[in-house]
């Protein structure tokens, strides 16, 4: 009988942990995390000028280009700098208020309205120079969003806009507010990696 009614015990001791149901892990605070978003995007907002140097590659309608990049970026004029892998400069462009000059490696000069359609007609892939001056800094653009998502820190993961795909994988601190240093940037026709070595000339945030 003892034996019977310590079985019993038992088999009832089983039964009531299998009922119990593990606690799941703690979800991460969407509050809080976008709230840390929200005093980075401060900081950044900060900054209306930079000069980056890093590399670029480029792969567009079965080709590929890689080299170097420098770029000098305020509020009214941008100065971009490509280079060979080997260092010689391919192109550079030059766009202000009024115009947007490409002149390339042989010292030809071309101008037309706009980066986008400039660089797509003179190297054959599109450089989104309008977004990218926000993008690079790990921010969205004025225009639409399609879609956002940023990490446990508050810095921007990925980011959908003007036809792009944006993918942030690595950041770096620099003056005491972090940077994107690998960003993967995607459209229809062109997928772009843009790695940055060195921040300089930040407007303080």
């Amino acid at each position: 009988m003892t034996s019977l009614r310590l079985s019993c015990l038992i088999f009832c001791v089983s039964i009531l942990q299998s009922c119990v149901s593990v606690p799941p892990s703690k979800p991460i605070d969407a509050i809080a995390s976008q709230g840390l978003n929200q005093q980075h995007l401060n900081k950044l907002q900060a900054i209306s000028q930079f000069s980056l140097q890093g590399r670029i590659g480029v792969q567009y309608d079965g080709r590929g280009f890689s080299g170097g990049l420098h770029w000098q970026h305020d509020a009214t004029k941008d100065n971009v700098e490509l280079f060979s892998p080997l260092g010689g400069q391919v192109a550079g462009i030059k766009k202000t208020a009024e115009s947007v000059t490409l002149e390339d490696g042989n010292g030809n000069s071309v101008s037309a309205d706009d980066v986008e359609s400039l660089t797509q007609r003179i190297l054959g892939w599109q450089l989104p120079l309008v977004g990218l001056a926000d993008w690079s800094l790990g921010r969205p653009s004025s225009s639409k969003i399609d879609s956002i998502a940023w990490d446990d820190f508050g810095y921007l993961s990925s980011l959908k806009q003007d036809g792009w795909s944006i993918e942030y994988q690595n950041y770096s601190e620099q003056n005491g507010v972090f940077l994107p240093s690998k960003i993967l940037l995607r459209s229809e026709k062109v997928y772009l990696k843009l790695l940055v070595e060195k921040w300089d000339n930040l407007s303080q945030p």
